[in-house]
């Protein structure tokens, strides 16, 4: 029954009624039917599916799990993913941000799960931690919605900027092969499999119509899978090996087990994760040209919990926004948020037929770095384009930029910056864009909000127009 009714919301090609939905012009609620929403889906679906399954895949090698077992981490990641895309882009009431944002495993709690297992903590209890911290997110998230108004342009464009710019080696890590202990890390077989993908890629952008062009990166990695099959380069050998159909496995690997460290380790991830998603809702609000107020960050940062709090009864981890899928948003200009929900949907599926989920894995990781460097730059484009409306004749504006920026480089140039630091900060700071977004915001107060007794021209602009009589 629900999914049918699903499938009708999907299929639906009329115009919303306007006068039941204020918001239906907004180009997120454009409904395309259910054959695009489809196809635009898969196409989210390759461009997010190995940063999806890698973050269980190195916890599970981290702390030492089966390889059984690290299958079934990544069969409920990727069920997990799908329920909560599902939960994200549909939404109910105070849950759900109703735009094009997809879900999955967050890498950000990637570290601190090994190091409470490094530490003596059993798996039980990093899903025990992620469920209490999830919790705590769940509760103050309308205290993150409320900081939205301290996001102008220059700091939303430096926070975009650099969200792109920190995927940039994810998709350079595909192009060598996704594995540095591999004998053909960095070959010649894996550059030159990437390059196919990404000219491939840009010749159907340059030459093909409008319908193909939004096709693009779903051809593109399509055609380098077949060239590598081809060159004996890809094996889908193992794609009818193992199970068809598998259910979820509700507290597969035990109850939960509650430890106070681990909580408190999970929650500073928490904040991490909340910051990252803040940013995210941001900029797709951005690509998508739709207002982003407190109300749906809100919404958006709840679903985002929620999420992360049910992910272990699954035997899944915390769940955020992937912001792969934003600059597939942003190069395709295909905005529905239904078009998500497919791909959900389409997880949910891979979740339960592992056979489909075998498959897209089997596509080799240079294939996807070819199409990722273009996926990955559009989000740095774009916080580039919004950083454009920033007036740099303001001294004060390039030096924040320039510090912001500068800043969310530093684990990126040198991970081991923060070492010598205690383990809160190191968590934090594990992600250059949490430590962009903190600079950003911080030094936008600093500049332009805490004047210290001064009155600036903007103040006295302000009490000008707040004093002066309203015209009938």
């Amino acid at each position: 029954m629900h999914v049918a009714k699903f499938l009708e919301t999907l299929s639906r090609t009329e115009a919303p009624d306007m006068n039941t939905n204020p918001t239906a012009s907004s180009p997120e609620h454009e409904h395309l039917g259910l054959a695009k929403n489809l196809t635009y889906g898969f196409q989210h679906v390759l461009t997010m599916y190995g940063g999806l399954i890698a973050a269980p895949l190195v916890v599970g090698l981290g702390i030492g799990l089966s390889q059984a077992d690290i299958g079934l981490l990544i069969t409920a990641s990727i069920l997990v993913a799908g329920l909560a895309t599902l939960l994200q882009t549909l939404g109910v009431k105070w849950f759900g941000s109703k735009l094009p944002i997809v879900q999955g495993t967050s890498f950000a709690a990637v570290a601190s799960m090994i190091a409470i297992g490094a530490n003596g903590g059993s798996f039980q209890s990093i899903l025990g931690a992620i469920i209490v911290s999830s919790i705590f997110g769940v509760v103050i998230a309308p205290f993150f919605s409320k900081i939205v108004r301290f996001f102008p342009p220059i700091v939303t464009g430096s926070i975009i900027t650099i969200i792109g710019v920190s995927l940039l080696p994810v998709a350079i890590r595909w192009i060598m092969g996704g594995n540095p202990k591999a004998p053909n890390w960095g070959s010649l077989e894996n550059l030159g499999l990437a390059g196919i993908t990404l000219v491939f890629l840009l010749l159907i952008t340059k030459f093909g119509s409008a319908a193909i062009r939004r096709l693009a990166v779903l051809l593109a990695i399509v055609f380098g899978a077949v060239v590598a099959f081809t060159l004996g380069l890809a094996d889908f050998s193992k794609v009818s090996q193992g199970a068809w159909v598998a259910l979820p496995n509700i507290l597969g690997f035990g109850m939960p087990v509650f430890e106070w460290p681990a909580i408190l380790s999970m929650c500073i991830v928490t904040l991490v994760i909340l910051t990252e998603t803040t940013a995210s809702l941001l900029a797709i609000g951005e690509i998508v040209e739709t207002k982003v107020d407190n109300t749906r960050i809100a919404d958006g940062l709840r679903a985002d919990m929620l999420s992360s709090a049910i992910a272990p009864f699954f035997g899944a981890f915390m769940q955020c926004a992937f912001v792969q899928n934003v600059g597939l948003v942003a190069i395709t200009g295909v905005k529905s948020r239904f078009v998500v929900a497919s791909a959900g949907a389409i997880l949910v599926v891979l979740g339960l037929l592992p056979v489909f989920g075998r498959l897209v894995a089997s596509i080799p990781m240079p294939v996807l770095g070819g199409a990722g460097l273009v996926l990955f730059g559009s989000v740095a484009v774009s916080g580039i384009r919004t950083l454009s409306k920033v007036d740099y004749q303001v001294q004060s504006n390039m030096i924040i930029v320039a510090v912001s920026l500068g800043a969310g480089l530093i684990p990126l140039i040198s991970p081991e910056f923060f070492h010598a630091m205690p383990n809160a900060i190191q968590t934090l700071f594990h992600s250059g864009i949490s430590i962009t977004c903190l600079a950003a915001v911080l030094l936008n107060l600093f500049f332009n909000h805490l004047h210290f007794g001064k009155k600036t021209a903007s103040d006295e602009l302000g009490k000008t127009t707040a004093t002066a009589p309203h015209s009938s």
